[in-house]
């Protein structure tokens, strides 16, 4: 890793630490609920991933953690990881708590390979992970390596179409190339889960579109058996979205014009 990028995760981490503990208390995340045994997963990563029962599973880029265990709950052996120490310290709270037997890693993504052991059945990322990597070709390559033959990688993640917008502005501004090749720098007050938070997000970001996506994945090793693209998304993080009938979210009519998501389920030869 470069100093660049060296320092532009040193301020993502930053503002990440800032960020879980305004999350934990958020209903966005709805913690307490989570306790009594509500699911953060949502229909689309739990039809499309699979059973997980008895299988081993790699969490990247986990937060703090809600995913890994509702993961842990179906009856994976888990190991999250995230670059942030606050996230990590948050997750093994929640595990404690909850009894599970989750293990969680503080670990930047491309340290992977150095700071967890083993091979798993089921490498997991999932909604606004790849935009923090500059690099995909290596995250392929450290997915592939993470996994047993056979196993399967499963990613759910906002469509790249959704990032050349501003979301800053009022209504959104197409404003970022689809294939942008530099860090993207945004400067906001609050997070997505309160607006009015008393922290200053600071974020580094870069785009990928899909053709990047899953050229990686294939040159290291990987078949891909889908790629879906959705309409919905079960997040309402958008400016202005409409709620559906089912409780999913969708733009504005006049601005549905782009899918919101998109899923790639792939194996490793």
């Amino acid at each position: 890793m470069n100093d660049l990028n060296k320092k532009y995760f040193e301020v993502n981490k930053n503002t990440w630490d800032k960020k879980v503990s305004i999350h934990a208390k958020s209903e966005f995340y709805d913690v307490e609920g989570f306790k009594k045994g509500k699911t953060s997963l949502n229909k689309y990563e739990l039809e499309e991933l699979g059973d997980v029962k008895g299988k081993t599973l790699l969490h990247l880029q986990c937060h703090f953690g809600q995913d890994t265990l509702s993961l842990s709950r179906l009856g994976a052996k888990c190991t999250g990881i995230d670059l942030s120490p606050e996230g990590i310290k948050q997750a093994k709270l929640l595990n404690d708590e909850l009894g599970l037997n989750a293990t969680f890693i503080e670990s930047n993504l491309y340290d992977v390979p150095k700071n967890v052991e083993g091979k798993f059945d089921i490498v997991f990322a999932s909604y606004g992970v790849i935009g923090w990597l500059p690099d995909l070709k290596t995250w392929g390559e450290i997915i592939s390596s993470k996994l047993k033959s056979g196993g399967i990688f499963y990613l759910i993640e906002f469509h790249p179409i959704v990032w050349m917008f501003d979301f800053l502005q009022t209504p959104p501004k197409l404003t970022y190339p689809y294939l942008e090749k530099e860090a993207i720098y945004e400067e906001y007050k609050g997070t997505y889960t309160n607006k009015d938070a008393d922290i200053i997000s600071k974020e580094y970001g870069w785009n990928h579109g899909l053709g990047e996506v899953i050229t990686a994945l294939t040159e290291a090793g990987m078949q891909i058996e889908f790629l879906h693209e959705f309409e919905k998304s079960p997040y309402n993080s958008f400016p202005e979205m409409d709620k559906t009938e089912d409780g999913m979210y969708v733009l504005k009519e006049n601005q549905r014009m782009f899918p919101l998501l998109y899923s790639i389920r792939a194996t490793k030869k």
